[in-house]
């Protein structure tokens, strides 16, 4: 009868030698052991197995059939065993994982592609699960858990139980309907908008970009004229593409190239016009792969 299974690492890596040298004096060697120790524990394996592994002379050891089989299989466990610990290993420094990432609209056009590739590059065992919602939905996502990190723009009106890093800054511009009068300057002026109908930004799917926006235009000296809603920039930008109106959008949305759409920058210095991107966590995230992508992030950012 075999004796009660006990198949350490230790036994599996002295029999995978042995099945190798077919000679226990050359296993011993590289397993930094002496041969009668190896020869007991090779005797007690094939107790414990209830089989024949070895036929022994006293010039070399010969594998049986079921020998064989064993040695291929024993080396597919220590490979398995070996990149489990490594995996875990990964997991542990952030070098492999799934997190679920949320993203605004906004930043699918430029800023998202970039942090993909970054990832994907330095990165590689990272799997990343994407989800676009709102600001105000990301931030009260990534609070319970349901997202790991989430990329918004700034300003960012609740940042309770969160922490916030600025990845980014960029301004707004202008996105006029291709043939008018103003697209045929290089760049405008905000206050030159004054007498246009607006595409506005929904001030709940879009509260900070809708804030800044009209912030702008009452330090340009007149209030947005209110044509359209919407709470996206692609539809926002479908309002301009039709021809309706005009709408101030993140610089970064004219790699979009919507058709029928001609974004203009602004030469006003006013703050209300600046953006940040930033990247939220949970207060006190200790997800190891958070911190990598994070801290690869921000050394892109400063330009390291």
């Amino acid at each position: 009868m075999a004796e009660s299974m006990d198949l350490t690492q230790r036994v599996l890596e002295q029999f995978v030698v042995l099945a190798e040298e077919r000679h226990f004096g050359r296993a011993a060697e590289r397993l930094s052991m002496s041969q009668p120790p190896l020869s007991q524990a090779i005797q007690r394996l094939e107790r414990r197995l209830g089989v024949t592994l070895l036929e022994r002379s006293t010039r070399a050891v010969r594998l049986t059939p079921a020998g064989e089989a064993f040695a291929q299989d024993a080396r597919h466990l220590l490979q398995a065993q070996h990149a489990a610990v490594e995996r875990a290993r990964r997991i542990d420094h952030g070098t492999e994982g799934e997190l679920h990432l949320g993203f605004v609209s906004g930043l699918a056009y430029a800023s998202l592609p970039r942090v993909l590739r970054a990832i994907r590059e330095q990165l590689p065992g990272i799997r990343l699960h994407l989800h676009q919602h709102t600001s105000v939905e990301l931030a009260a996502m990534v609070r319970s858990g349901r997202l790991d990190l989430a990329f918004v723009r700034g300003p960012l009106a609740d940042a309770d139980a969160l922490d916030v890093h600025t990845l980014a800054a960029e301004r707004l511009a202008v996105a006029l309907p291709e043939g008018h009068p103003l697209a045929d300057h290089a760049s405008l002026r905000l206050a030159d908008l004054g007498n246009e109908d607006f595409a506005l930004p929904s001030p709940t799917a879009l509260a900070g970009l809708a804030e800044q926006v009209t912030s702008a235009c009452r330090a340009a000296g007149f209030a947005p004229r209110d044509a359209a809603r919407a709470d996206s920039l692609p539809g926002l930008l479908s309002h301009v593409a039709a021809g309706n109106c005009v709408c101030l959008v993140p610089e970064q949305v004219r790699d979009s190239a919507l058709p029928k759409v001609a974004f203009r920058t602004l030469k006003d210095t006013s703050g209300n016009l600046a953006l940040s991107v930033l990247a939220v966590t949970r207060a006190g995230q200790d997800d190891p792969a958070v911190h990598r992508i994070l801290a690869l992030l921000e050394m892109r950012s400063s330009g390291g």
